[in-house]
């Protein structure tokens, strides 16, 4: 072993089928050690609220001691993580293959685990991550659903945050009655057949977010891909149950996984590539199932064709190049990258994708937008995930670029209502998936 651990991480598979893996006694061994490691180095004070909240906990202790810690209060720890996955990836030097072991999103994860199995985590919370049938049923009622959910509709919004536990200043998602499904069906696109790219095939995996909640994402992906040749189809079997990963329950992501991936591998057989729209997905497809269904042939199989959105762009701009038509993108573009696709290791692919288009300033930013999926609009976190991300949103007014981007839809919608806040800045109307900003630069209808 190196100094400071210089190989790449090794995530380990999780063991959540082995009865020792929920065996209180020892998480508790386990917590105490790594939460005194992470005491002694210190690094990640400033990615999330988890390690101040330790950190602030162990300097309350006694001796200013992580055994001076009341077991009770490890839950303020664990409720602030996200799974973003940052500090595994870019912070802690002592992640596997170092002999510490460290693996600090997964620990939060495993009491997660056992608590849910107790029947002990929230019910709001789990209500929320139910998207399939949350997005079913608002977008039957989409206008009523979103007049509700609107922040100007103070009294709505009071009693939801009363009966739901959402903050009442959270901006929320919108629905619509017509999913990007049905629209695919209704309205395919014209594939080019002169395109560089011609020939190629990808299955887009709508993906909740995209399917019930912004169908100009899928829109806008399904006519930069035809333009480049791409014969796509849209499936979307149901959620890959990142909102359950982050509730802990584990045997519901496993089943999701193992009903997605054989609802997706049909088309992998016929030669098509995969291709998720919003990078907590892709992330899931590509390392979660695989990590909790390690001998699961058909899961390795689908995480080794699956693609996040830019990363395909880019793909096809290196092999086959990408089809003419481009034009710039007038006063230049902000885009945030977000934590789940850093974490896919693939690099800045959103970045890189919008630098193709000529004439185009495109800036980056790195940090965490604080909003951690369903987690940041919540009453007793959305106070802390707006200050999570200030600086994200300080860094991108202080760009001032008229575009801001980001690839997770709800880390945009979280950084814009961050950047309200800052004194003498007027955020743009919206953020963007890179994506659509590439069909603008087609000049793709509707984009």
């Amino acid at each position: 072993m190196r100094e400071g651990s210089l190989e790449a991480p090794v995530r380990r598979p999780i063991d959540w089928t082995d009865p020792d893996f929920y065996d209180e006694a020892a998480l508790e061994k386990e917590m105490r050690r790594v939460f005194d490691i992470c005491h002694g180095c210190r690094r990640c004070f400033n990615l999330c609220d988890s390690f101040p909240r330790l950190f602030d906990l162990v300097d309350a202790a006694g001796d200013a001691e992580v055994h001076g810690i009341d077991s009770r209060d490890f839950g303020k720890v664990v409720d602030a993580c996200t799974l973003c996955d940052l500090c595994f990836m870019t912070k802690c030097p002592y992640v596997p293959p170092h002999e510490w072991d460290l693996d600090f999103p997964h620990l939060m994860l495993r009491h997660r685990a056992i608590e849910a199995r107790k029947g002990g985590r929230p019910f709001r919370e789990g209500q929320l991550g139910r998207t399939d049938r949350n997005g079913k049923l608002a977008g039957l009622m989409a206008p009523a659903a979103n007049w509700a959910t609107d922040r100007g509709n103070r009294p709505m919004r009071s009693l939801m945050e009363k009966v739901a536990g959402v903050h009442r200043d959270a901006d929320l998602p919108k629905f619509h009655s017509k999913t990007f499904v049905r629209r695919a069906k209704e309205a395919p696109a014209a594939v080019s057949a002169s395109a560089p790219a011609r020939g190629r095939k990808a299955v887009l995996y709508a993906t909740c977010f995209v399917n019930y909640n912004n169908p100009a994402i899928g829109e806008a992906t399904l006519g930069v891909l035809a333009r480049n040749g791409v014969e796509c189809e849209v499936a979307y079997p149901e959620c890959c149950g990142m909102p359950q990963l982050e509730q802990g329950d584990l045997p519901r992501v496993a089943k999701k996984a193992k009903n997605v991936a054989a609802a997706l591998l049909p088309y992998v057989e016929q030669g098509y590539d995969v291709v998720a729209l919003v990078p907590s997905c892709a992330l899931m497809l590509k390392f979660e199932w695989p990590l909790l269904l390690p001998d699961d042939p058909d899961v390795k199989k689908l995480s080794q064709a699956i693609f996040d959105i830019s990363e395909y762009v880019v793909d096809i701009a290196k092999r086959e190049g990408l089809a003419p038509g481009l034009t710039p993108i007038e006063g230049g573009v902000a885009v945030h990258l977000a934590c789940h696709a850093r974490a896919q290791n693939m690099g800045p692919k959103s970045a890189e994708m919008l630098r193709l288009i000529p004439g185009t300033q495109v800036a980056v930013v790195e940090r965490c937008s604080g909003h951690g999926g369903s987690w940041g609009v919540m009453l007793d976190n959305f106070e802390v995930a707006l200050k999570v991300g200030k600086p994200a949103a300080e860094q991108l007014a202080k760009l001032g670029r008229r575009h801001v981007a980001s690839e997770c839809p709800l880390a945009g919608q979280h950084i814009l209502q961050g950047m309200e806040r800052l004194e003498g800045i007027e955020p743009p109307a919206e953020a963007l998936h890179p994506i659509q900003l590439l069909a603008r630069a087609y000049g793709i209808a509707n984009a």
